[in-house]
């Protein structure tokens, strides 16, 4: 039998969502019952649920449900993992890369739990200086590792669609803790991740 990925949605919560969605469509004065938007509420409602389901997860618990001893004490990044969120302020996505790297002291995680941990953190509604953040602390909290450093680079719809304008802009943020709150680890981090390696 093939492989099946299979979204499941909690029905009362779908509902009552829809329901709001439909009033929605009515308030901005579009007709709900138009046969383009007949469906909409309750896809709006699936989406809503789906872009914010991180709210629900414990990102230290992931990591720590893949922790592997090593005595390794080099450094491990993962960068250019996707990040997509909802700004909190706008309800309107933001989206961009996430750069993430960790010095074991005595245990590492499975790299896809890197990735997993900031889907997490990023579907919920957010800020992007909260954000990067909470993808920090998750980390130096579960592997209690030699030191954690994570950068975004992220675009604003917020900026770019409404109220700006701006189309070119992008936001970085950066949260360090350990031995990457030293400059020398630092910038190895820093050159890593602007680094075109292969």
């Amino acid at each position: 039998m093939a492989y099946k990925k299979v979204e499941s949605y909690d029905a009362a919560t779908t509902k009552d969502l829809a329901s709001a969605y439909k009033d929605v469509l009515a308030l901005i004065g579009e007709d709900p019952g138009r046969e383009g938007l007949l469906k909409t509420p309750e896809r709006v409602a699936k989406a809503m649920q789906f872009l914010t389901q991180g709210q629900g997860h414990d990102p230290v618990e992931v990591i720590r449900g893949a922790m592997f001893t090593e005595k390794v004490q080099e450094m491990v990044i993962v960068k250019d993992v996707e990040m997509y969120s909802l700004c909190e302020h706008h309800m309107i996505p933001f989206y961009g890369k996430a750069h993430v790297a960790y010095i074991p002291n005595g245990y590492i995680t499975g790299l896809s739990k890197v990735a997993r941990v900031v889907d997490i953190c990023a579907r919920r509604l957010q800020v992007q200086e909260r954000l990067t953040t909470q993808i920090r602390d998750a980390f130096h909290e579960a592997l209690s590792p030699l030191g954690v450093a994570v950068v975004i680079e992220a675009k604003h719809l917020c900026m770019m669609m409404r109220g700006v304008e701006k189309q070119n802009s992008t936001t970085t943020t950066s949260a360090f803790c350990g031995a990457f709150e030293h400059e020398p680890t630092r910038s190895e981090f820093l050159r890593l991740i602007s680094t075109n390696l292969s």
